[in-house]
């Protein structure tokens, strides 16, 4: 699950608060405004819940919980369903810690031309209409109007995204990614709140005592 995060935090910083679309606004405008408020965010917080299916496996997955994200690269993802576990970006690493198990996975975070185009939002080097094709599609969601998000590189991780967004708020109310195989991730967002003074303590984060730690790197 946590592979597709990058991706739906991102758009997440381009919701809310602009002029409401209108049915007639064509896919690179309302990507324009989309990407205007991108730039007037510096952090948010909100309710998420998640939906995954496997393109190769009949499996579907669920997730629910809360996420903070601050510009440049920070993320924090806590799910309280169907396990505990969090997921956090703290601008050059990432950490999985699952309680539970008493485990933390640790990586680095992708830079430069490692980075996938939706991670380049983060750091605040990212364009809707120059690193991705907009184009209408029917949304995922009653109520909302919706853009298909395709990336102008080939990313790894998906094909491309579909963001449901409210016409007259622009608020983001769901995001799905598609991946090669057919697979799809649905989070669906709710309770947001930009530019709420997230402090940067929030994203640090010290495995407890105990606790084994994976890298990448193959360090314990």
């Amino acid at each position: 699950m946590p592979r597709v995060i990058p991706s739906c935090a991102v758009i997440l910083f381009l919701a809310a608060g602009s002029p409401g679309a209108q049915s007639s606004d064509s896919p690179e405008t309302l990507a324009r405004r989309l990407q205007l408020r991108y730039e007037d965010i510096r952090d948010f917080r909100a309710d998420f819940s998640q939906r995954a299916r496997s393109g190769l496996l009949p499996t579907q997955s669920t997730g629910a919980g809360t996420v903070a994200v601050k510009k440049p690269g920070r993320m924090r993802w806590e799910y309280t369903m169907p396990e505990k576990k969090e997921v956090i970006f703290d601008g050059t690493n990432i950490f999985e810690y699952l309680p539970d198990e008493r485990l933390v996975y640790k990586d680095a975070a992708p830079s430069g031309d490692r980075a996938p185009t939706a991670m380049l939002f983060l750091s605040g080097r990212g364009d809707v209409l120059r690193d991705f094709v907009p184009s209408h599609v029917e949304s995922p969601v009653a109520g909302t109007i919706a853009l298909r998000l395709t990336p102008r590189q080939t990313e790894r991780d998906y094909e491309y995204l579909v963001v449901a967004i409210d016409p007259r708020s622009l608020q983001i109310r769901a995001l799905v990614t598609r991946d090669e195989f057919g697979g799809d991730s649905q989070i669906t967002f709710s309770n947001l709140r930009e530019n709420a003074g997230i402090p940067d303590r929030t994203f640090a984060f010290t495995p407890p005592r105990g606790v084994e730690v994976i890298s990448s790197a193959g360090l314990r």
